[in-house]
């Protein structure tokens, strides 16, 4: 759904509706307003770089100003000789000071090239850093709208692309100190060059500037169609979906999707890319017209005997330099500007705030709890929804209880999971610890005190003892407790198997060795048993286990819960049975709520789930 809600908002915008697609010059200036904050980011990333950077392009924007300035000198002298009036101590001497020239200018690129490259690496890394760290700061219900994904994908791609703007902004820096230079000498020789020059390359700049526009409307508008290619391309080459693409011959279905997808991007990118050619070749004849009829004056006054050769050479070098620079200038403003429009995605991102958090003067979890957990008319939409998930809740979770969960799937066995754990808030009603509602607890420490394994649980691409420890990471290193905890799980027998034990990689990604569904569930087990909670949640956690081994968790978790709170989500009875009490939802609210016995007496909607099941044993 995500995707096809994706779909949607980006048609929507290629209908009109993004402010992308009305672009204009002044927004495009405005745009650099983010460059400060982006430079400020760098600058913090390593100031030795960033200082070392910009002093090094200064001296180097000075160098070919000089090299021309000494080639005319050259030259000048050259005649002077030929006439009998030169030196040629002083053309050797001009000869040395433009190799050194030459090589000043070889050590400045390389040195600049390394700053950028060093420079670079830092700033996408630390950027990939905040946007991760921000990311965890954000609400569930955020990760759950294709909106906020959209965000997320464009501001991640500006994490590894904004180097770039780094070192064309820093260049175009550059290159203005230089253009300034070559300027003094051509303002000195007929000033109205300077004009002639600029009237020259406007067209190519508005030119540019308008297909830049057209470019990045496409590529923001078409982001949840990237997203969904970035998907099709993964699916359809994966381990993780290896099976079900053989075995529903999925493949050319893939295939067809992704060819239909980039068919329609490629063909709106070459309607830009055409005429993007066309009209560039229009606008770089009339500046390279323009160069022409200012050489063509130069040369004219050479002939008449008012300037030198040497000046020719200089005036010549300078103009050709002047245009060339003057071009790349206005050109890379408008890469620089288009980069500055997409930094907007990555600052966008950071202006996203989470709902759920801590409060000053928050309270700290209670240790241990004495009350409980108590539901007061809760209910809970998501965003977007007219349909309640859970409505009208009403129940207490009392200290050291352990509380099944049973109902159909979309009940809201896992949303009401959700809400105790605090990645969700009530829409309406309040849920209470000890009396005091929940959402004026610090959100960190009850999270920090529950210990909860999904059935969705994640399969973690790392080490079996890292999968392990992902369930308090900061005993990562404590060797004992994993140990503990993998064996309370049973999944010690899966790690005594494998060839490296609790160093070995798990998950085929990176060369690791994959477990069966049982195996990964054991491993996930464990997760909850590293952490110290006060309230144990599993949520279908035996579901790929055989029924000996279902049998051995279970009697493991009755000892490990012992005085602890615990909520238990299970389709199997049998497992449902060692629960205090049932609460049974339908529909999103409570229907039932007792014993096993109590419930089977009652005759209800338990007893005849529990019946139905139990004839599938008979």
């Amino acid at each position: 759904m995500a995707i096809l809600n994706g779909r949607s908002n980006g048609n929507a915008a290629r209908n009109g509706q993004s402010d992308a697609d009305s672009l204009t010059l002044r927004q495009r200036f405005e745009a650099f307003k983010n460059l400060p904050a982006f430079f400020k980011m760098i600058w913090h990333t390593r100031p030795a770089y960033a200082g070392g950077n910009v002093a090094l392009r200064v001296i180097k924007s000075a160098v070919p100003p000089a090299v021309l300035y000494v080639g005319k000198l050259i030259i000048d002298e050259v005649v002077a000789l030929t006439q009998d009036s030169g030196s040629v101590q002083w053309l050797l001497t001009l000869l040395a000071l433009e190799f050194g020239l030459a090589i000043l200018s070889d050590l400045l690129n390389r040195a600049i090239n390394l700053l950028d490259s060093l420079l670079g690496d830092l700033f996408a890394n630390a950027s990939s850093i905040r946007l991760m760290e921000h990311a965890a700061e954000l609400d569930l219900t955020q990760f759950e709208d294709s909106e906020f994904y959209d965000k997320l994908e464009r501001a991640r791609r500006q994490t590894v692309g904004r180097t770039v703007l780094m070192s064309q902004t820093l260049s175009q820096f550059q290159d203005v100190v230089t253009m300034a230079f070559l300027a003094v000498g051509l303002v000195a020789f007929n000033p109205w060059l300077i004009l002639l020059l600029v009237i020259a390359v406007i067209p190519a700049f508005v030119g540019e500037s308008y297909f830049n526009e057209r470019s990045y409307s496409l590529v923001r508008n078409w982001t949840p169609e990237r997203r969904e290619l970035d998907y099709l391309r993964f699916t359809g080459a994966s381990d993780e979906t290896a099976k079900e693409v053989k075995m529903f011959g999925l493949s050319g279905f893939l295939v067809d999707r992704f060819r239909h997808l980039s068919d329609r991007f490629y063909h709106e990118n070459r309607k830009i890319a055409v005429k993007r050619a066309w009209w560039g070749l229009l606008f770089s004849a009339l500046g390279t017209a323009g160069y022409y009829g200012a050489y063509v004056f130069i040369v004219l006054r050479t002939v008449s005997g008012e300037i030198s050769i040497g000046d020719l050479t200089f005036l010549a070098g300078s103009f050709q330099r002047m245009r060339t620079l003057l071009e790349g200038v206005l050109n890379r403003f408008n890469s620089v500007s288009e980069g500055a429009l997409y930094l907007n995605d990555f600052f966008e991102f950071f202006q996203l705030q989470p709902r759920i958090r801590r409060l000053v003067g928050a309270r700290s979890f209670p240790r241990p709890i004495q009350q409980g957990f108590t539901f007061e008319n809760v209910g809970f939409r998501y965003e977007g929804s007219n349909k309640w998930a859970i409505r009208h809740l009403d129940f207490h979770l009392r200290a050291g209880e352990k509380m099944a969960l049973v109902g159909e799937n979309g009940a809201g066995k896992t949303t009401l999971v959700k809400l105790l754990g605090r990645l969700y808030d009530p829409t309406e009603g309040r849920i209470l610890l000890d009396g005091i509602d929940l959402r004026e607890y610090d959100p960190a420490e009850v999270r920090a005190n529950i210990g909860v394994i999904f059935q969705d649980f994640v399969k973690f691409q790392f080490t079996a003892a890292d999968n392990i420890a992902v369930g308090q990471i900061e005993d990562r290193l404590t060797r004992p407790k994993i140990e503990t905890a993998a064996a309370l799980s049973l999944a010690d027998t899966v790690i005594a198997g494998l060839p490296e034990q609790y160093e070995q990689k798990i998950g085929r990604r990176f060369g690791g060795v994959d477990l069966s569904g049982g195996q990964w569930q054991k491993i996930a087990l464990g997760r909850a048993y590293m952490r110290d909670a006060q309230l144990l949640i599993l949520d279908e956690p035996t579901a790929a286990l055989d029924a000996r081994a279902e049998y051995e968790v279970f009697e493991r978790f009755a000892d490990l819960t012992r005085g602890k709170t615990a909520v238990l989500i299970s389709h199997r009875f049998s497992t449902v049975r060692m629960a205090d009490r049932i609460l049974v939802l339908e529909g999103g609210r409570v229907l039932e709520l007792g014993t096993h016995e109590a419930l089977l007496q009652q005759n209800g909607r338990y007893a005849e789930l529990f019946n139905l099941q139990a004839q599938g044993y008979r």
